[in-house]
């Protein structure tokens, strides 16, 4: 009887699975004739050789060398190559001052406690867009300071005594405002994960010795980031799609760049395509590396 029940069951799932897929490969059967017959009606075939045509626009931040006489597929891998600078830097700087601020929530330190739960309040409380327009707007801003050897200037940063600009007003605006938000969020994941180590951990490292540095370092961190890496790769993950807020403020990334394209050629869809397929990627290989690092740090049961 138990058998019979069990068969039964397992038949309406195979059933329940056959049916899901014919309805899915219907519905995107249906969704590209639709597609293809709307390309036909304006004269647009369905094809990517657009993007070996002339692009006919300048680039002003170049990772590569790059002239408007160049292809439309080089003009979107320069603005790739800006969106991963962004993405990289952005996470950098994002964990360090996360994972700062998240210890500090946690510190004996009154006032430094105070100021650490004031940041996270108000960044995690402020929309990401008007924090990248007052960063933008505070940038541009800066009076020049020829005497640091660093200088933040109206037009990027550069090197005090070099006219070639690093990083431009745009580029800088977007990174600052992605990080200080992104580790805002951050700060809260690594002290809820550190809160999840139960106290017994750090009363029995101080009972043979340690100061309150090596139990974190060596007791306590190695533990909590098993709490800390899943929820850390959906931040990093956000790093990666906010970044396309970089058009707000005129900073040239891979969205921004598709965008002219696909004003200048009228290819909407393959534009479309290309822009989730490139962010598809970039996300996918963020959440590859964190889940590589998620299972170094996991507890193995034996």
């Amino acid at each position: 009887m138990k058998k019979n029940v069990l068969k039964n069951l397992w038949s309406w799932q195979v059933a329940g699975q056959l049916l899901f897929l014919v309805g899915f490969v219907s519905i995107a059967i249906l969704a590209q004739r639709n597609l293809s017959i709307n390309l036909r009606q304006l004269g647009l075939p369905f094809s990517f050789d657009f993007l070996n045509s002339q692009a006919s626009f300048n680039i002003r931040e170049q990772s590569i060398p790059y002239n408007p006489n160049d292809s439309y597929h080089r003009a979107i891998s320069i603005g790739l190559l800006n969106t991963v600078k962004v993405m990289l830097i952005s996470i950098s700087i994002a964990t360090v001052v996360g994972f700062t601020v998240g210890i500090s929530r946690l510190s004996s330190n009154w006032l430094l406690r105070q100021i650490a739960t004031a940041y996270v309040e108000v960044l995690r409380n402020v929309p990401l867009l008007l924090l990248l327009f007052f960063c933008y707007t505070s940038l541009i801003a800066l009076p020049q300071a020829p005497t640091d050897a660093f200088g933040l200037f109206k037009d990027g940063f550069h090197l005090s005594g070099k006219t070639e600009t690093l990083f431009s007003s745009e580029f800088c605006a977007l990174v600052i405002g992605l990080s200080l938000s992104t580790a805002a969020f951050i700060a809260e994941i690594v002290r809820g994960g550190i809160a999840a180590i139960d106290r017994g951990q750090w009363e029995a490292a101080k009972a043979i010795g340690l100061s309150d540095a090596q139990v974190m370092r060596l007791v306590i961190f190695p533990q909590a980031l098993r709490v800390i890496i899943p929820p850390l790769t959906g931040q990093y993950l956000n790093i990666t799609k906010n970044s396309s807020l970089a058009i707000a403020i005129g900073y040239e990334d891979v969205y921004a760049i598709a965008s002219t394209t696909f004003n200048q050629t009228g290819r909407s869809i393959e534009v479309i395509l290309l822009i989730m397929l490139i962010y598809l990627g970039l996300s996918s290989i963020v959440a590859a590396v964190m889940n590589y690092l998620n299972s170094r740090v996991r507890l193995v049961e034996r």
